[in-house]
């Protein structure tokens, strides 16, 4: 492994460890918006992929109606257990 190849490696991981950190203190409808942008961009990256589509646009497409879709929810309407 070349020394670039590790100072790229090592860069990624201490800026996804940044970020992750500032969501410590998020609250529900936060947290929701946050794992249904996740969700949304997978879903749609894999859209991307199957239809032949662009995966950055399907990403980006599903990421924000995800989030969206996450943040607009109640508390009351996503519990799973009455």
């Amino acid at each position: 492994m070349s020394t670039n190849s590790v100072v790229k490696t090592l860069s990624a991981v201490l800026v996804a460890g940044v970020l992750l950190g500032g969501c410590s203190n998020l609250n529900t409808q936060e947290q929701r918006a946050l794992s249904g942008g996740a969700l949304g961009a997978g879903v749609g990256a894999a859209a991307g992929v199957l239809t032949g589509g662009s995966i950055f646009a399907g990403s980006v497409i599903g990421g924000a109606a995800g989030a969206a879709i996450g943040a607009f929810t109640s508390e009351n309407e996503v519990k799973v257990n009455p």
